[in-house]
């Protein structure tokens, strides 16, 4: 039996917005590095997993009854790995090379070649989004260019496109307190139009770990 399902809706696929978790295969000393020091390899790895399994869970469950087709774009492991863990009934994709620019590139570009009317993509560390913040996403994306979801470290938890942005992606200082600033700039420079969510926290580093606690309970 798969682990996770794939949520249906009413709408037609073709009026579905693509919903990309990127993530990366839970191997030890390869993912969560900057919390290696303070969990180990192991721990850092398993954290990765259940915040993976977590946030998969709410964006399938808000696919019920939001117009969205969820895919996990993942580095690291297999398609075979990813398959074993997260079961068939998702969609499942390795994530371009290069940097996260370059990957987000390709994924916001591989959506929109579907014909999708919209795509979003997050990450699998904010584990305090919920389908609330999906719903407010493709709200804005009615309304907007680009959605962005702040991050309190100066990053950004969501982005939501309603065409091909590459110059988005671009001279972005990636894992800096200066994604968001410089995304925000980028997008005035295109002329886009932007409307911002709740800020949330990415659970990164050691004193992130009270915000994962508290949603799930546990440590």
């Amino acid at each position: 039996m798969n682990q996770f399902e794939t949520g249906t809706t009413d709408q037609p696929e073709g009026k579905r917005f693509d919903l990309m978790l990127f993530t990366r295969f839970p191997e030890p000393g390869r993912t969560k590095t900057r919390l290696i020091p303070h969990l180990g390899p192991a721990a850092a790895a398993t954290l990765q997993r259940r915040m993976t399994e977590h946030v998969l869970a709410q964006v399938q469950g808000a696919a019920q009854h939001l117009p969205l087709a969820v895919e996990v774009h993942f580095a690291g492991g297999s398609l075979e790995q990813m398959q074993s863990w997260l079961g068939d009934a998702v969609a499942c994709y390795p994530q371009a090379e290069g940097g996260l620019g370059d990957r987000l590139v390709a994924a916001f570009s591989q959506s929109f070649a579907l014909g999708r009317p919209g795509a979003i993509a997050i990450g699998s560390d904010c584990p305090a989004l919920t389908a609330d913040h999906l719903a407010a996403a493709l709200a804005a994306l009615h309304r907007v260019d680009v959605v962005l979801g702040p991050a309190t470290d100066g990053g950004y938890y969501l982005i939501g496109l309603r065409q091909p942005e590459p110059a988005l992606f671009e001279a972005i200082a990636w894992g800096t307190d200066r994604v968001l600033a410089q995304t925000l700039a980028a997008a005035t420079a295109q002329g886009l139009t932007v409307e911002l969510l709740t800020p949330l926290t990415d659970v990164d580093r050691p004193e992130d770990l009270p915000v994962w606690e508290a949603i799930t309970g546990s440590s």
